[in-house]
């Protein structure tokens, strides 16, 4: 079991999800709460996958903040909001991992290559370190090639979807149903 503050988590499985053209909607950098828009299968996804018993964790790139176009404030409550949103709707993302680096970015703390940006898979180890996750049964759903390379990386199965519409239920189905 893996301690995180005084809590003991035993070891479960995770749905790993890319974020922008996954599950929600992406319109080029988004950040701000009232662009958020689900993509078509993406609020029963993540409910099937609560109701499965899997932790439900975010991978994203956020190369924006190193770009300058917007900060970690703006990360964050854009996550704080699409939890909520997901919450009406009676489904919940246990944890967002993102990577506000990229070697061409324009602030100078973020404006380096580093582990956690996909391809690479620090977020993915990150996150399987924090929520204790069991190998056996995890899986990555993105829908860009880094997305398959950072799963590999981290010895975990993938799938690609189309962006923006493609349907994370069905992915989801098919992890689930193996």
């Amino acid at each position: 079991m893996t301690q995180t503050g005084s809590i003991q988590l035993e070891a479960r499985p995770a749905a790993f999800l890319d974020r922008d053209g996954v599950i929600n909607v992406d319109h080029g950098y988004t950040y701000r709460a009232e662009h958020l828009e689900f993509t078509p299968t993406a609020v029963e996804a993540i409910r099937l996958l609560n109701k499965a018993d899997y932790r439900v964790l975010v991978v994203t790139n956020q190369s924006g903040v190193a770009r300058g176009l917007y900060g970690i404030a703006d990360v964050e409550s854009f996550h704080a909001h699409m939890n909520a949103a997901l919450a009406h709707a009676g489904a919940h993302i246990d944890a967002f991992y993102y990577c506000p680096y990229h070697p061409e970015g324009t602030v100078g703390e973020f404006a380096m290559e580093h582990e956690d940006r996909k391809p690479g898979a620090g977020m993915i180890r990150r996150a399987m370190r924090d929520w204790n996750v069991r190998t056996e049964g995890s899986f990555l759903i993105g829908d860009k090639p880094s997305d398959a390379e950072s799963a590999i990386s981290a010895g975990i199965p993938s799938l690609l979807i189309s962006s923006n519409i493609g349907d994370l239920a069905r992915a989801v189905r098919k992890f689930l149903n193996h």
